[in-house]
């Protein structure tokens, strides 16, 4: 058995290989803003035509700015017309989470998720909420709005980027505290939000609000693949696999040389732990040197010891 993904030294630092790049990445980082783009509109489709017309409040940092804004109008002589300003409030108060986000979680999912708030803003600035709510029934606008709402932030995550506050900080907390989940993080924070909410308003509103979040925390959950982790087993006559996926994808292999019981020759057998959202990269990268390599995969799995949370 021989550990392709470690040194020997007492660390057990991943070994340095140069990553390489590729007109293939070029094309999936465009195809992930355009993802970006679509995750943004969802959110805010969302929330301005079936959570704002029911008199609801969303959660995290948008449920924040709502309330700011809410307060704005009702008790200040601000007139702000057909304009929800709660997109631009929440692009103020992501500005100090954007130094988080470039400091501890990468340059690119920064710049992604600066590309995200962006978009929410425009969004949520241009979508105007419908004078007459599309469904009367609070309960199906809370479902409904909180479908767009969560796979569009899903998708966001699934991209590599963000809109920005609470995933930020839950993306954070997943890479430094593995098992945690953005939803999780979302729902324990939130919890206060709608305390809030309560003090504010009426209780009503606090009680659909919450089944619209949990809505969003779930779908979430089920959208963003960097939260399931994926086994994978590769068999393959060919000597140079490992050493592509570490240095396509910098992540650990461990390899044993075995024999098929059928045709009796010698085969590789490779095993390695990846986010689903890396299983196509993963088949490109192998299939590309052996087109007929067996591959098992195996998913949901709890993985524990020297993993990266990848963003």
């Amino acid at each position: 058995m021989r550990d392709c993904g470690y040194s020997k030294s007492n660390n057990k630092v991943m070994r340095k290989l140069p990553r390489v790049y590729s007109l293939n990445d070029a094309k999936n980082q465009l195809s992930q803003y355009g993802v970006l783009l679509t995750g943004t509109f969802l959110y805010a489709a969302g929330v301005n035509l079936f959570i704002v017309p029911a008199g609801l409040y969303s959660g995290g940092f948008v449920g924040i700015a709502q309330i700011i804004r809410t307060l704005l109008v009702n008790y200040t002589s601000l007139n702000l017309g057909n304009l929800d300003v709660a997109g631009i409030i929440n692009l103020v108060m992501n500005i100090p989470l954007f130094l988080l986000a470039y400091k501890k979680l990468g340059k690119r999912f920064f710049e992604k998720t600066v590309f995200g708030t962006i978009l929410l803003t425009v969004f949520l600035t241009i979508i105007k909420n419908p004078m007459i709510p599309i469904v009367e029934d609070e309960l199906t606008a809370c479902i409904v709005g909180g479908i767009l709402a969560g796979f569009g932030t899903g998708i966001m995550l699934r991209a590599g980027g963000s809109s920005g506050g609470l995933d930020i900080l839950g993306m954070y907390v997943t890479k430094v505290k593995p098992g945690f989940s953005v939803g999780k993080l979302s729902m324990t924070v939130n919890f206060f939000v709608y305390i809030a909410c309560a003090l504010l308003f009426n209780i009503q509103v606090v009680i659909y609000s919450v089944i619209y979040t949990v809505f969003v925390s779930i779908v979430m959950d089920r959208a963003h693949y960097q939260n399931i982790n994926t086994s994978v087993t590769i068999f393959t006559k060919k000597t140079n696999v490992a050493d592509a996926i570490m240095a396509e994808m910098v992540r650990g292999v461990t390899e044993w040389k075995g024999k098929g019981a059928y045709t009796n020759e010698d085969t590789t057998i490779l095993v390695t732990v990846i986010s689903k959202y890396e299983i196509a990269r993963l088949k490109r990268i192998v299939y590309d040197i052996d087109p007929n390599a067996f591959m098992i995969m195996s998913s949901r799995l709890d993985v524990y010891g020297n993993f990266e949370k990848r963003l």
